[in-house]
């Protein structure tokens, strides 16, 4: 696991600046405090910090072939290096270290362009090959490792995070455009970022660059674009899934230094803790994170599957003091604001392993895409079925009337019936991505400043997978959302994690893991009201019933009721201050009523002012250069 970065002078006479890039490097001392290095060659330069996960003592980078001919730079882990090693071996190459990054260097000699599609982990690299006069960007599959991108009219520069990028002396500024698509889905789907000029290379996608030349985007892989209806039954489905993520999860404990898992108390992460149990022979580590607040501490669960696995367990207990404090050095850390705040028990219980010892851990995230464990996998069928015989019962007039009608009601009967086919067009921007937004829409309609919303569509990206994927309503929601969504949930898993300096690992991501799961019919994932069916019955005999037939919780953050109560004041200073409110984003009238409805209770607005306090929080620290100091409450300056 590293951090890596780079620079690409177009101007082949020009020599790129050490101590630039030493600087981009450094700004990313986090992700890899063991071991640093850079390497330039005129207009090109190379930098990574390394954290030693495999060959401890031989991966320094950046790396080169054995004629030094090609370098490279490189982030993640390759679970099939042992497989491909004698391979190439058996090609005349010559290897010098035991490091997966060697490979891929010998990998592309053979196979040039078209070695990513060899690969099989995470990763995220640069390849300059100094014959070709050739740059080389390539990302893994699913997103998993991160690689941000700028081109200026004089050069390219890359980094594992965009403050890398910063470091260069890229001019910030905000790209005022992706904000109605952060408001309302909490991230940027498409390549943009909130930076305007630093883009994502987007998952599966490979960049490439030569003098003379723009650019090249190329997309190397796919999620299955059909639906596998073949009429198998449920436990033969089950005994496949099974097999395959027995595997998965083998290969992903390739190291060299002490693994761990992270617990939820949910399903996924518990059957992967099962699971690695039986493949070592010491106990193994688990972590968990909670708060103190028994509305939303899941440790009980955590507890439960730890002991029935013999692990040793490790808990950290949040408060929101704590939580509150920790979250401009986390802003810092993710580069843009956090989506989610289950992002902040993450960075701790990251801490609390990197205090064990422990550098990797294997965690849950991307079942609940895979195998349909969201609630909005649930309501959406309902919400068809009902609305097509509500439609077809029900004359135009009549449902206009109702949904005329619908703000009037009781609030409680309100709340719902504004999410129900009484009040949504049965198209999927309704039934999907606007009844769960955020900010929806009509809201944005009401609260941002005028011209904000012109000629950009929040849902685009979303409603663009949507329409390209396979199978009916729930399949497409799920190849959308591996795609979307996940991305998010996949960075806040890299840079909280990596904020500790302990790498993540996601064996539900292996990516032929991931075209069969996401293959299967959405009959054998969702049954009724229970969501993973096939995956349940897949861990049935490895985790405890009470885990097993829970209900899914989710990571729960009572961010909401603190931001009613005691810790209001950061409400007040990051939402309605005449500093947050002058930015001209927002009418000052509508976020007053939203913030106030919050406080006395007459509406839950938590998702949404957690949203406004992160984006004025990465404003102070990205745009106007302060430091990401702790919050202070009762202070008017908290940053």
């Amino acid at each position: 696991m590293c951090g890596i970065a780079g620079i690409v002078r177009f101007d082949p006479t020009e020599i790129v600046p050490e101590a630039r890039l030493v600087r981009m490097r450094d700004a990313l001392r986090h992700r890899g405090p063991d071991d640093q290095g850079v390497w330039i060659a005129g207009p090109v330069g190379l930098a990574a910090r390394r954290l030693s996960i495999i060959d401890v003592a031989g991966g320094h980078q950046p790396m080169a072939n054995e004629d030094g001919s090609v370098w490279i730079t490189y982030n993640g882990e390759l679970y099939n290096h042992p497989v491909l090693r004698p391979q190439l071996e058996a090609r005349g190459h010559r290897y010098q270290t035991r490091s997966d990054t060697e490979t891929i260097l010998h990998l592309y000699e053979e196979e040039g362009e078209r070695c990513v599609e060899q690969l099989r982990g995470m990763f995220a690299f640069a390849i300059w090959d100094r014959g070709r006069r050739r740059l080389l960007l390539a990302r893994d599959r699913l997103g998993i490792k991160p690689l941000y991108y700028a081109v200026t009219d004089q050069e390219l520069l890359f980094g594992s995070e965009i403050k890398a990028i910063l470091a260069a002396g890229v001019r910030v500024a905000l790209n005022e455009s992706v904000l109605p698509e952060l408001l309302a889905t909490r991230f940027i789907a498409g390549e943009e970022t909130l930076f305007r000029g630093i883009r994502k290379l987007m998952p599966g996608r490979t960049l490439s660059w030569s003098p003379g030349d723009a650019p090249q985007l190329r997309r190397y892989w796919r999620l299955p674009m059909a639906i596998d209806h073949t009429p198998l039954r449920l436990d033969d489905r089950a005994r496949e899934l099974r097999q395959r993520l027995e595997a998965a999860v083998r290969s992903h404990l390739m190291s060299d230094v002490p693994l761990g898992v992270f617990l939820s108390g949910g399903l996924d992460s518990s059957g992967i803790a099962a699971l690695m149990a039986r493949m070592v022979p010491e106990p193994i580590e688990t972590f968990a994170v909670g708060f103190d607040d028994a509305g939303a501490n899941e440790l009980a669960y955590a507890r439960l599957l730890a002991r029935s696995v013999g692990a040793r367990h490790h808990e950290v207990v949040v408060s929101p003091a704590q939580f509150f404090a920790a979250l401009p050095r986390l802003i810092w850390h993710e580069d843009e604001p956090i989506a989610f705040p289950s992002s902040v028990p993450l960075y701790f219980v990251s801490r609390l392993a990197a205090e064990q010892r422990v550098k990797v851990v294997l965690t849950g995230e991307g079942a609940d895409e895979l195998f349909l464990g969201y609630p909005w996998y649930k309501v959406t069928p309902w919400n068809e079925r009902l609305g097509r015989v509500y439609r077809a019962l029900a004359p135009r007039a009549v449902r206009t009337g109702i949904r005329v009608a619908i703000p009037s009601l009781p609030a409680p009967v309100r709340r719902y019936a504004r999410r129900s086919f009484l009040a949504l067009e049965p198209t999927p921007r309704e039934l999907v991505y606007e009844n769960f937004a955020v900010f929806p829409v009509t809201m944005q309609q009401q609260l941002l400043a005028d011209g904000l919303l012109d000629g950009r569509d929040p849902y685009a990206d979303e409603l663009g997978c949507f329409a390209e994927a396979p199978g009916g309503t729930l399949e497409r929601m799920s190849h959308t959302d591996l795609q979307t969504y996940l991305v998010e949930l996949l960075m806040k898993q890299d840079q909280m994690s990596m904020a500790a300096s302990v790498e993540s690992r996601v064996p539900y991501l292996d990516h032929e893991l991931v075209e069969y799961a996401a293959a299967l019919p959405a009959r054998v994932k969702l049954r009724g009201w229970q969501t993973k069916v096939v995956l349940r019955e897949a861990l049935r005999d490895l985790v405890p019933r009470a885990i097993l037939t829970r209900r899914k919780m989710g990571f729960p953050v009572p961010v909401g009721g603190w931001l009613r109560g005691p810790f209001w004041p950061i409400v007040d200073e990051f939402v309605l201050s005449p500093r947050a409110l002058g930015r001209g984003f927002f009418q000052p009238a509508g976020l007053r009523h939203l913030a106030e409805e919050h406080r006395a209770g007459r509406a839950e607005h938590g998702d949404r002012l957690w949203l406004l306090v992160n984006l004025e929080i990465w404003q102070r620290i990205f745009l106007d250069g302060e430091e990401p100091v702790p919050t202070i409450m009762g202070e008017r300056s908290c940053v």
